[in-house]
């Protein structure tokens, strides 16, 4: 008797249905598993075997033969063997398939018949939301993810055994009581903290604001990180869509085990970090930091530091705001639209032009230092502020800086206008724009075009790329300030911020 189930496997971020047949014929004992699946999926009968031995079952002493198709698709993982359990049981004439026809099925069997968490659980929920399937049978650890999907039934089980009662009629599947988990509000330190530093916080706003990229640069303890750290605080607020976006890059990492990512990703790696722990990849390739910092921010800290090869990788996903993975099997894309947040020194002791200390390195460390800094990388930045040492009077000063709320507040309506604005061009921010959405929305008046040519003669160094990054930036600037059109004053405000 031949079964057939409905699973699905994952490449890149998306699911991609998998049906699971499973013909138990006569022969000579046998458990085999066709259809270009991982090491990983065939060793699931020793799993299968010792689960449904536990619970007074076994497989059958016949040829089961369990094919997964497409035949062309590499399967890995485990996410197999709940799909692969219930086809045998009822390819055996044990239970009747009913229960689970028209779920989708994920989870990993322990051998005690344990039913394990699995990757890409919501994106398994939005393929059954797509296909038009009743569901999903998940873990029960993973179905906080697939519940934020509406429209479709969420069952879940901890147990093998809570699925062949299901299946036997003694009882229905399980379902999670909550639809709507929230993960726990990360401690969030706010901008009024910081004292001085006018112009880094007013390029810190507008590089929230239109989801510019921005480097610090300047003598260490001025506060470039203090700054940084702080820019959780006056993102806006994510869209609907945005936190399904970043919740099935988390899901498809295995890290959305605390609920829904509500909350804009802040990812801080180490200077130390590998290219394929940055970018992605691996031999079955998951998400890297850029893509965990999707719809948020990636903090480089000491840009300088980390590796030539991790930092030249940043510069595809930065024009592209996505990070396209090649391997034999194919090509797997990630998302990676994200703010980057980098600081640096001006040379490798940190002096050098600080008005504090005296600088020691000689003129080949620093050529040496900024060179790991590639023209073309830092061409893709859009503001390079110098942090300068702050008066100790400033410093301290009884009155707080402005709070992260106030700040917010204007980066979130900015961000409202550029949506109304770009939603023609499928795009959320000024950064993002392509050129033909500049051509049609940044108008500039005479006064403003008269400075940007003075620019352009002033500075031949700047490139088009260059150019059209500060007009980008202007957009931003008119936006704060609720400007129709980029005045003279916007263009010329974001020419200061390019280092």
């Amino acid at each position: 008797m031949i079964t057939s189930t409905l699973s699905c496997t994952l490449i890149g971020v998306d699911a991609v249905p998998v049906d699971v047949e499973v013909d138990i014929a006569q022969g000579l004992p046998s458990y085999n598993v066709v259809g270009l699946a991982a090491q990983s999926v065939k060793e699931g009968g020793v799993r299968v075997r010792a689960a449904l031995q536990g619970l007074g079952h076994d497989l059958p002493l016949r040829k089961i033969t369990v094919n997964l198709a497409p035949a062309d698709l590499r399967k890995p993982g485990a996410a197999f063997d709940l799909a692969i359990v219930i086809g045998v049981l009822a390819a055996d004439g044990i239970y009747p398939l009913a229960p689970a026809t028209d779920l989708i099925i994920l989870g990993e069997l322990g051998l005690d018949g344990a039913v394990r968490t699995v990757r890409g659980t919501l994106a398994a929920a939005l393929l059954a939301k797509a296909r038009g399937c009743r569901g999903v049978l998940v873990p029960a650890v993973n179905a906080h993810e697939a519940s934020v999907v509406d429209g479709i039934e969420v069952y879940c089980a901890s147990h093998l055994s809570e699925v062949i009662d299901a299946l036997a009629g003694r009882t229905s599947l399980p379902q999670p009581a909550d639809r709507s988990p929230r993960r726990p509000r990360r401690l969030i330190e706010d901008m009024a903290e910081v004292r001085g530093q006018a112009i880094a916080r007013a390029a810190i706003e507008i590089a929230v604001a239109g989801a510019h990229n921005v480097l610090l640069h300047g003598p260490p303890g001025n506060g470039k990180t203090m700054l940084s750290k702080r820019i959780p605080s006056i993102l806006p607020p994510m869209t609907h869509d945005e936190v399904l976006e970043t919740t099935k890059v988390y899901s498809a990492a295995g890290m959305a085990d605390a609920g829904l990512v509500d909350e804009r990703p802040y990812r801080s790696p180490h200077h130390t970090v590998s290219t394929a722990a940055l970018i992605g990849g691996g031999s079955q390739p998951r998400p890297g930091d850029i893509s965990l910092a999707h719809n948020g921010v990636l903090f480089l800290d000491e840009l300088p530091e980390f590796s030539r090869s991790a930092v030249e990788a940043l510069r595809q996903p930065l024009e592209d705001r996505v990070v396209t993975i090649g391997r034999v099997q194919g090509t797997i894309r990630f998302p990676a639209s994200f703010l980057l947040v980098a600081s640096a020194n001006p040379c490798p002791c940190g002096w050098l032009n600080s008005g504090m200390r005296e600088c020691t390195c000689s003129v080949g460390a620093i050529e040496r230092y900024r060179s790991r800094m590639s023209g073309p990388l830092l061409d893709r930045i859009d503001l390079q502020i110098f942090v300068r040492p702050v008066p100790l009077t400033d410093m301290r000063s009884a009155s707080a800086g402005e709070p992260s709320t106030a700040v917010q507040a204007r980066v979130t309506r900015a961000r409202e206008r550029q949506c109304a604005r770009l939603a023609p061009w499928g795009v959320r921010t000024n950064a993002e724009m392509s050129h033909a959405a500049l051509r049609a929305t940044c108008k500039l008046d005479a006064q403003a075009e008269a400075a940007l040519e003075s620019l352009t003669k002033a500075n031949r160094s700047l490139t088009g790329r260059a150019i059209d990054r500060i007009i980008k930036v202007a957009r931003t600037i008119a936006d704060l300030c609720e400007l129709q059109d980029i005045d003279e004053g916007a263009i010329l405000e974001a020419a200061t911020y390019r280092g």
